[in-house]
């Protein structure tokens, strides 16, 4: 997990293609701004512990050797510096003149590659990268590399001039691809920004699903720079500024999320006021397969009555199963013909597998740069646990997954003590976990919390989920936080429930499992029963594709926010593409049967898979939302309204905090 960022000042910026109505600040000699670049370094050092770096690109304005001598724009890449309202590199004696630069900050947390890397990274052509994500496919790596090295000298064969928003741009040579061509091949989370330094150009974007959070200050009389930020610093919180609209003034928050997607912003000519012009494109995904992901089809949605018919016997000749050991689901991924590989929730269960073995996969890092690291810690992937059906799965699969000498830590947040529904769930699944996995060491790490003491914790929550502003989502940030944090206690090694023989532990982890995308795929929300009983099938489908097409805006920014802060890096097997892509391929009646009774129909598949593994209480389980299985929402709910029923009558999950007064 890293934290990255870019400054852009002193330049007007053109949205036209994506918003008609912007009008961007002319950019003045004196910029007042809100926050300052150490605000924005310290927030993202919290995300990237390991190393920090900045560097700086002057823009200044200078003679085309083309005929006419027409005004050009020339770029100087250095290290940070103070500067004066002079450009050093005009001639002593020049009049004082726009500040126009981009500065480049990346915070690193260092999971892959032999040697230490600092972010921004800066190549022989002046290119400078700076990289949040990992490669799981698309580009080949190897154990030893590092994925923003390997990005960048891909990157730097790239086409140096921007195709049309649909048009493809002209190839030769080795130079194989457009940026967003090389971006649209890669498999796993991102986020990323990008200086191009022969085509004077600013990409910048995050991948298809929003795994990596990006937030975007577009130019405002209050702020009138082009910022790009993983995460909020904490004196912008509050800020919002005016917008004329057909409906009279419209309040804008100063960040928004940066909707998923490829940009581009080419700095080009002198406006009339001499000041740079930096127009801003949105470009097409270029790989198909990537496209039918997102267009999020599926093929077969509504059941004819023998369907559910066999899906029923199914369902019944699949309890008859014995649980797989794990010589079995070694023969099942490389015997293609088997006939496991011809039942669903195998082949789910395979490509759930293959998933968390790509992101837990220990690389070279760990016996190069961390030897410190690999000494104090045996537990190098940790789990959010709250023993439900999602969290049960990763925790079994990643069991198969690593070598028996590690250590799984399970962390478990509760705002009640023992009492909290997901305290009490995460007990019974470690000792559902210890009866197939004897052999692992599992280590339930319970993490309590009580609201009315979080005070400052609560305004740093707030600053991480920003621009949401919900009590739901202030609710959900904290606790996911607090449990990234992995700052607890651990039961005796018997796993008795009295905590007589609790001793203080604070998880080491840096790879964090997290079951995101589970519910959305698997209709596992409530709203999808309420959608199947007003729409049927076609209805739960398309609030379905709703929940997966938002995602990236409800949920995934926020949490990713959430938990990078901790110096943990946030995985999500169950949005690898290659699982979107088989429960795609599975029809809806076999997804889910919402029919059936909660706990039986819904996320039907993915029970059979806890079937499978041998986790039959887990299988049973009710979906429970974090906020409600750690009672949280209960304490916020009493905090801010003074009950749960005014609460409810308040619509508390949407009602918008007001930050000053928390």
């Amino acid at each position: 997990m890293c934290g990255i960022a870019v400054i852009v000042s002193g330049i007007k910026i053109v949205l036209s293609s994506l918003d008609p109505n912007f009008i961007s600040p002319i950019p003045l000699l004196e910029q007042q701004t809100l926050f300052s670049v150490d605000d924005i370094k310290e927030v993202l050092r919290r995300r990237g512990p390991d190393s920090l770096g900045c560097k700086k690109v002057l823009l200044r304005s200078g003679v085309s050797s083309l005929p006419g001598g027409e005004q050009d724009v020339v770029a100087f890449v250095e290290d940070e510096a103070p500067r004066e309202g002079k450009d050093s590199h005009m001639d002593g004696g020049a009049a004082k003149e726009f500040i126009r630069e981009l500065q480049f900050i990346g915070a690193t947390l260092q999971l892959r590659g032999i040697n230490p890397i600092i972010q921004p990274l800066v190549d022989i052509s002046g290119n400078i990268l700076v990289y949040n994500g990992e490669i799981f496919g698309g580009i080949q790596m190897s154990s030893d590399n590092n994925d923003t090295e390997v990005l960048m000298q891909h990157l730097g064969l790239c086409c140096p001039h921007v195709s049309s928003p649909h048009n493809k741009a002209h190839t030769s040579g080795d130079r194989q691809s457009t940026v967003p061509e090389l971006l649209s091949k890669i498999k796993g989370p991102w986020a990323l920004i990008y200086w191009q330094s022969s085509s004077r150009i600013l990409w910048f974007g995050r991948d298809a699903f929003g795994r990596r959070s990006l937030l975007v200050h577009w130019p405002t009389k209050e702020d009138p720079r082009f910022l790009l930020s993983s995460v909020s610093p904490h004196a912008s919180v509050n800020e919002s500024s005016e917008s004329a609209n057909g409906d009279g003034i419209a309040k804008i928050d100063f960040w928004e999320e940066l909707p998923c997607g490829v940009y581009s912003l080419s700095i080009g000519a002198l406006g009339t006021d001499d000041y740079l012009i930096g127009e801003v494109l949105k470009h097409d995904w270029t790989d198909p397969k990537l496209k039918e992901l997102i267009t999020w089809e599926r093929t077969s949605v509504q059941p004819k009555s023998e369907d559910l018919c066999a899906s029923h016997q199914k369902v019944y000749s699949r309890k008859e199963d014995s649980p797989l050991t794990p010589s079995i689901l070694m023969e099942s991924k490389l015997a293609s013909t088997d006939c496991l590989l011809t039942s669903l929730p195998h082949r789910v269960m395979i490509a759930l597998q293959e998933s968390i073995m790509r992101r837990t996969a220990l690389n070279t890092i760990y016996q190069a740069t961390s030897v410190d690291y690999t000494n104090k810690c045996n537990t190098p992937v940790a789990v959010l646990f709250s023993g439900g059906l999602d969290s049960m799965i990763l925790a079994a699969l990643l069991d198969k997954c690593m070598n028996a000498k590690y250590e799984i830590d399970l962390l478990n947040v509760s705002f009640d003590g023992p009492f909290a529904p997901d305290r009490i769930s995460a007990r019974a699944g470690l000792k559902e976990l210890q009866k197939i996995a004897p052999s692992r060491r599992w280590k339930l790490v319970e993490i309590d919390a009580d609201l009315l003491k979080l005070t400052s914790e609560t305004k740093h929550v707030m600053s991480l989920i920003n621009p949401a502003r919900t009590y739901m989502d202030l609710n959900i940030g904290i606790a996911l936080w607090l449990a990234a944090s992995g700052d607890g206690c651990l039961q005796d090694e018997t796993g008795n429930d009295d905590t007589c023989g609790s001793v203080k532990y604070k998880s080491a982890a840096r790879i964090l499992l997290v079951g995101a995308g589970a519910d959305e795929q698997c209709a596992g929300y409530g709203r999808h029963r309420t959608k199947y009983r007003n729409g049927s099938w076609l209805g739960l489908n398309d609030e379905m594709k709703l929940d997966m097409q938002r995602i990236w805006k409800r949920n995934l920014g926020r949490d990713d926010r959430c938990i990078a802060d901790n110096g943990k890096e946030a995985r999500f097997p169950f949005l690898d593409e290659d699982v979107i892509r088989i429960l795609l391929d599975i029809p809806l009646w076999e997804i889910a049967d919402l029919n059936q009774p909660i706990g039986i129909g819904d996320k039907k598949i993915l029970r059979e898979v806890a079937h499978l593994l041998g986790l039959s209480e887990a299988a049973s389980l009710p979906k429970r939302a974090i906020q409600f299985g750690s009672r949280i929402a209960r304490e916020s709910n009493r905090k801010n309204f003074g009950s749960n029923r005014a609460a409810n009558q308040a619509s508390a999950g949407s009602v918008t905090i007001h930050r000053n007064n928390s």
